[in-house]
C-alpha cells in the first residue's frame, strides 16, 4: 500500500489523523504504519464508531431478564450421560478449543500466560497441565482429541515455539493447531483512532467472541469437519482445575441435543465478577456482572438465595454445526471505557491516569440467544474453577496451587489414603498428580495403596 492509497482509505472514513506523524517517520516506520493501515478493516471501525453515544455509555441496564434454568450437578455423573460422552470421545467426535491469547503481565510474568509455571512440585506450566489432560484422554479412549489453541498477535510466535520446544507435551503433531485472534482499534469519544506510537495505531484483542471469525478465516472449522468433530469443548488457559472434555458434560450436551452447554457455579457473593445465566424472552443468555445494576446483583428469592445466583466461568460445549452457523451472524459488541496509551502532539507516548478511549469486544456467550437448545448445569467450584488472574490475593498462583492440592488430596482420600491437613484444611505436604498417571479418582484407585499415609511431598507421575 502506498501513502496516497492509505490516505484515500482513511479520508473515506474520516480517519486521516492516523498519518499525522508521517513526515517524522523513517522509511521503516512508514512501512510499518502503511502495513498496519492495510490490515485494519476501516468499514468495521466506522461501524464501531457509530455504536458510541455522545458519552460512550454502554446502554441501558438489563431490565427484562429472569434467572435461567440450571440442572443439578448430578447430571454430570449420570451413567447414561457419561456413557454417551465416552462414546463420543472414542469415536473421535470431540475437539478441544483453548483460549490462550493473554499475556502474563498481571502476574509479573513476561510471555504468554499459558507459559506460567504453576504445578506445586514440578512447576509445570498451564500449557503443560492442560496438554497432559488431553493426552491422558487420547490414551484412555484410543482416539484423536484435537486441540485448537487461540493465540494473539502478541503471543502467537512464543506459544508455537514453546509447544515445539517441549514436544507438544506428548501430543501428536497433527493434533495441535494454532490460530490467531483478531484485533480491533480503540476509539476516542468522537470515534477517532489512537496512535500509541507515531508509526502504530493502538489495537487490542477483539474478545473471545472473535474466536468464530478467527476459526473460519484460519480454516480450522474445515479441519474439524474433516476430522469428524461434532462437539467442541471450550475453556480458558488460566483455569488449571478444569476437567477437559468431561464425559458427563459431553454426554449431557449430546443426549439433550443441545446447540450450546454451559457449566455454572454458585457465586460467592453478589459482587463477584462472573457473568450470570439468565433467560430473556424465552432465550438463554449470559449477562456480564458489570452490566447488572446493584439491585439485580443483590436481589434474593425464596430462602434468601441470590436471584441471579449462577455464574459462568467459560466452560462450554458447543455443537460444531451451530458455531459454523453463528459465523454468518454478527455478535453484539461490548464497549468498555479504558485507559489507552496515546501519542501527544509532539509524538511522545502518554500513559493516561484515567479512561480516555473505548475498547470493543465480542463475547462467545452471546451466541446463546441464537441457540434453540441450551443446557446450563451446575458444577462444584472446588473441583473445576480456580483461575490465575492476579499476582497476589484472590485468583492468584497461590490460591490456584492451594486448590489444586486440595483437589488431589480429596481424590487420594477417596482411595483410602490419609492426607494430613492443617487447621485451614490445606494438605501439610505438597501433592501433585500427573493427569497421565491418573486422570480421575477411578484411575487412581488401582495405583495407590489404601491405608497409606502421605508423609512428605508426593509426586505421582
Amino acid at each position: 500500500m502506498t501513502y496516497d492509497e492509505a490516505l484515500a482509505r482513511l479520508k473515506a472514513h474520516g480517519q486521516e489523523g492516523a498519518l499525522r506523524f508521517w513526515n517524522k517517520l523513517d522509511a521503516e516506520g512508514r512501512r510499518r504504519l502503511l502495513a498496519q493501515i492495510g490490515r485494519i478493516d476501516l468499514d468495521n471501525v466506522s461501524r464501531l464508531a457509530r455504536l458510541l453515544t455522545p458519552r460512550g455509555s454502554a446502554g441501558p441496564a438489563h431490565a427484562d431478564i429472569a434467572p435461567a434454568t440450571v440442572l443439578p450437578g448430578l447430571e454430570l455423573a449420570d451413567a447414561a450421560n457419561v456413557r454417551a460422552g465416552r462414546d463420543a470421545l472414542r469415536a473421535g467426535r470431540v475437539g478441544v478449543l483453548l483460549v490462550a491469547g493473554g499475556q502474563g503481565s498481571r502476574l509479573g510474568f513476561e510471555g504468554p500466560k499459558g507459559m506460567f509455571p504453576l504445578a506445586p512440585i514440578t512447576g509445570a506450566t498451564l500449557f503443560e497441565i492442560h496438554a497432559r489432560k488431553i493426552l491422558a484422554l487420547q490414551r484412555a479412549y484410543g482416539a484423536d482429541l484435537p486441540l485448537y489453541v487461540m493465540t494473539s498477535r502478541a503471543n502467537d510466535a512464543a506459544t508455537r515455539d514453546f509447544f515445539e520446544r517441549h514436544g507438544r507435551f506428548g501430543l501428536p503433531a497433527g493434533a495441535v493447531r494454532f490460530f490467531v485472534q483478531g484485533m480491533w482499534p480503540a476509539l476516542t469519544a468522537d470515534g477517532q483512532l489512537l496512535l500509541d506510537a507515531p508509526d502504530h495505531v493502538f489495537e487490542s484483542p477483539d474478545g473471545h467472541g472473535g474466536i468464530l471469525d478467527a476459526l473460519e478465516a484460519d480454516g480450522s472449522f474445515d479441519d474439524m469437519s474433516r476430522r469428524g468433530v461434532e462437539f467442541l469443548f471450550y475453556f480458558q488457559v488460566d483455569n488449571p482445575l478444569v476437567e477437559i472434555a468431561d464425559p458427563g458434560f459431553i454426554g449431557l450436551h449430546r443426549r439433550r441435543e443441545a446447540d450450546a452447554s454451559v457449566k455454572v457455579c454458585a457465586k460467592k457473593h453478589p459482587a463477584e465478577g462472573l457473568g450470570v445465566a439468565v433467560e430473556r424472552g424465552g432465550r438463554n443468555a449470559i449477562v456480564e456482572y458489570s452490566e447488572l445494576t446493584d439491585a439485580q446483583k443483590e436481589a434474593t428469592g425464596s430462602g434468601g438465595r441470590l436471584l441471579f445466583l449462577y455464574g459462568s466461568v467459560a466452560i462450554h460445549v458447543f455443537s460444531l454445526d451451530f458455531l459454523r452457523q453463528e459465523c454468518a451472524r454478527r455478535l453484539p459488541v461490548h464497549i468498555a471505557h479504558k485507559k489507552v496509551p496515546y501519542c501527544d502532539a509532539g509524538g511522545q507516548t502518554v500513559a493516561p491516569d484515567r479512561p480516555n478511549a473505548f475498547k470493543f469486544e465480542k463475547f462467545i456467550f452471546d451466541v446463546l440467544p441464537d441457540a434453540e437448545r441450551v443446557v446450563n448445569v451446575e458444577f462444584a467450584r472446588e473441583e473445576e474453577f480456580s483461575p490465575v488472574k492476579n499476582a497476589r490475593g484472590d485468583d492468584s498462583p497461590d490460591t490456584a496451587r492451594r486448590d489444586m492440592m486440595r483437589k488431589q488430596a480429596r481424590r487420594l482420600e477417596q482411595c483410602g489414603v490419609t492426607v494430613p491437613r492443617d487447621a485451614q484444611g490445606l494438605p501439610r505436604h505438597r501433592i501433585e498428580i500427573d493427569p497421565c498417571f491418573a486422570p480421575g479418582p477411578a484411575d487412581l484407585r488401582g495405583k495407590v495403596k489404601p491405608g497409606m499415609r502421605v508423609e512428605g511431598d508426593l509426586l505421582l507421575a
